[in-house]
């Protein structure tokens, strides 16, 4: 986490991020009004706003790690939800919260075993859990285009990564050492044609590999990534529903 973001492009941009987030806000049908919920990485604040309708009586924590998109959400929000400028590793919650809600983030976050542990943390006993990210085999044509304009001309981005696309099997095992019950994990395939592909391939997959490069060296890789994108591109959508376990510490 900590990538910069365009905050504006990506919020123009995000209608297929608001689209898997559907998926995960009908699995809280029924959430009582009053409701303390966190919203990891929320971006700017559009699914934010769900959340604070369903949760009238409630509280909405909101958090991300960039700036930019806190200034936006906050902005969105207008006081319908508390939003912070925060890494979710860094999160400093005990047992305040009964939902934690998370959607196209979590795979941006590097060390999962400490996340499953703060997230669980968070929550009371018997709060849940919903959340969407990226999982095993997501976006893999975009990949192999970025490892090919990598090694056709930025050297500096031979063999980075910054995401963590993590398998049902091995998030169900993390999540029930970090304490949760009741845990379901399970993968999508959302073939997504962005409205505008170049704007939504450069914003919401290559930040974190512009940010590496000299500003010199980004125009023309973006071009030699997206030379070879084609559509749709081939979201895989790692789901996870879970309760903590009353025995958690």
């Amino acid at each position: 986490m900590g990538t910069p973001w365009d905050a504006e492009t990506y919020d123009r941009t995000s209608q297929p991020q608001q689209d898997w987030a559907a998926d995960v806000l009908s699995r809280l049908a029924g959430i009582e009004p009053g409701a303390a919920v966190l919203d990891v990485g929320c971006g700017t604040g559009r699914v934010t706003e769900h959340l604070a309708r369903m949760v009238p009586a409630g509280r909405v924590l909101a958090i991300d790690a960039s700036q930019d998109m806190v200034a936006l959400a906050r902005e969105r929000l207008r006081g319908r939800a508390e939003v912070r400028c925060c890494d979710v590793l860094e999160l400093d919650l005990d047992g305040e919260l009964d939902v934690v809600f998370s959607n196209a983030t979590l795979h941006w976050v590097g060390d999962h075993e400490r996340m499953w542990r703060v997230l669980a943390r968070a929550l009371r006993p018997g709060g849940r859990l919903e959340a969407q990210c990226g999982g095993a085999g997501n976006i893999a044509g975009v990949r192999e285009a970025i490892d090919a304009a990598a090694a056709e001309g930025a050297p500096a981005l031979e063999g980075f990564s910054p995401w963590t696309f993590a398998d049902p099997g091995e998030t169900e095992r993390l999540m029930r050492a970090a304490g949760f019950s009741e845990v379901r994990c399970w993968l999508t395939e959302r073939p997504t044609f962005p409205q505008d592909p170049e704007s939504f391939v450069r914003t919401s997959i290559l930040a974190a590999h512009l940010e590496r490069l000299p500003e010199r060296e980004r125009e023309p890789f973006v071009a030699a990534v997206m030379e070879r994108v084609r559509l749709p591109l081939e979201y895989v959508r790692l789901n996870v529903s879970a309760v903590r376990g009353a025995g958690t510490g």
